[in-house]
């Protein structure tokens, strides 16, 4: 046995929930393109959930599923009051969501049926959450939820408590369609060997939301964001990222491993990004960023991720920088609650093995003898 590092190349499953080829994503055969244009992030989560777009009425079905299950326990909100204020975002939600599963009494049915229920309580619930986090932090009450709404539309009012504005929820509405899935990433791996123990939902996503976390995975954007709060001007731009690239040092929301040619999702994001500068009146953050995509692609050869422009998009739309994965993890839960139906349909117990490097032929010495 020989080990390849991260595993990259190996193939460890099969899944008709979303592809990778030639540097083309597609979620069921669809072109990311196609859904970011077209489609709305609730018509998405059916879409990987079932394997086909809804009709009208599904459609309608699920945005009242979404708006019915969207309210949490009060005992969750009682404990999100006893975080510290200065949490980790991503440590927050990941105990949050563990202790959903304490008031599902479908938290341990493991029927399809059920499983499919608690998807869309995940989805439903998440924006919620992260909200109410973002609220009770501040010194704020939560939002309740509202029906009839998207999640997009709905996670904005929650953490503002006002009416968003239609060209902002359309952005966010975008941002989540593109981080819905991503074949077999990290956080997305980490879920399906939970429960191919035959763990519960609720395990899958909070390993999930655990593996997200990490900066080279999910916090990527939030990096993004830091670099773009060091640069402060236009000006600072070349000095800043010509040192970084002297002194070999990464620079986040650059470069994929699956992706040699760009990442798909990122002119996107670029093009909301831009929207969104007009919007607020102010093309800073945007023209910053298309400077350091100008120097990072043109000196290294490297083009910007899903995280670069996310970063500007979420900073324009007034969240604050360490609820950006949180962010990731409402539209990812799509995704990941997709790959764990789909597990559990064919499971098998994902169990590799390891190339062992360690010292052979050792033996037991006595305590008095070890030197």
């Amino acid at each position: 046995m020989t080990a390849t590092k991260g595993l990259e190349g190996i193939v460890a499953a099969t899944s008709s929930i979303s592809s990778i080829v030639d540097g083309v994503l597609t979620y069921r055969g669809i072109n990311i393109d196609e859904l970011a244009e077209k489609a709305t992030f609730e018509e998405v989560a059916y879409l990987l959930w079932h394997g086909k777009l809804p009709t009208r009425k599904e459609l309608d079905e699920l945005i009242a599923q979404l708006g019915e299950y969207a309210a949490v326990s009060p005992e969750v909100i009682a404990g999100l009051r006893l975080y510290p204020k200065n949490a980790n975002s991503m440590a927050a939600l990941r105990t949050v969501v563990s202790s959903l599963a304490l008031y599902d009494e479908e938290a341990q049915d493991m029927s399809r049926e059920a499983n499919l229920r608690k998807a869309v309580k995940l989805q439903a619930q998440l924006p919620t959450v992260v909200a109410a986090f973002a609220r009770i932090r501040q010194g704020l009450e939560p939002v309740a939820p509202k029906k009839g709404v998207g999640v997009a539309h709905n996670f904005l009012y929650m953490l503002t408590g006002e009416e968003p504005d239609p060209v902002a929820v359309k952005a966010l509405d975008k941002a989540l369609v593109l981080h819905a899935d991503h074949e077999l990433n990290a956080s997305t791996f980490a879920s399906r060997v939970t429960v191919a123990t035959l763990s519960d939902i609720y395990s899958g996503v909070t390993s999930a939301i655990g593996t997200l976390k990490g900066p080279l995975h999910g916090g990527a954007n939030e990096a993004v964001m830091v670099m773009l709060d060091e640069i402060k001007t236009l000006d600072n731009v070349e000095p800043y990222i010509q040192n970084k690239l002297n002194n070999k040092e990464k620079i986040m929301g650059f470069g994929h491993r699956v992706y040699k040619n760009g990442d798909p999702r990122a002119k996107h994001l670029q093009q909301m990004s831009r929207q969104l500068s007009e919007l607020k009146g102010d093309s800073t953050l945007y023209e910053i960023s298309v400077k350091i995509e100008e120097l990072v692609t043109g000196q290294k050869g490297l083009k910007p991720n899903v995280d670069f422009y996310s970063a500007s998009c979420y900073t324009l739309l007034g969240i604050p920088r360490d609820l950006f994965t949180p962010i990731f993890a409402i539209s990812r839960v799509s995704g990941w609650t997709a790959h764990i139906l789909e597990q559990l349909d064919d499971n098998r117990l994902i169990r590799p093995r390891a190339e062992y490097v360690g010292p052979v032929g050792q033996h037991y010495v006595p305590i008095e003898q070890r030197g």
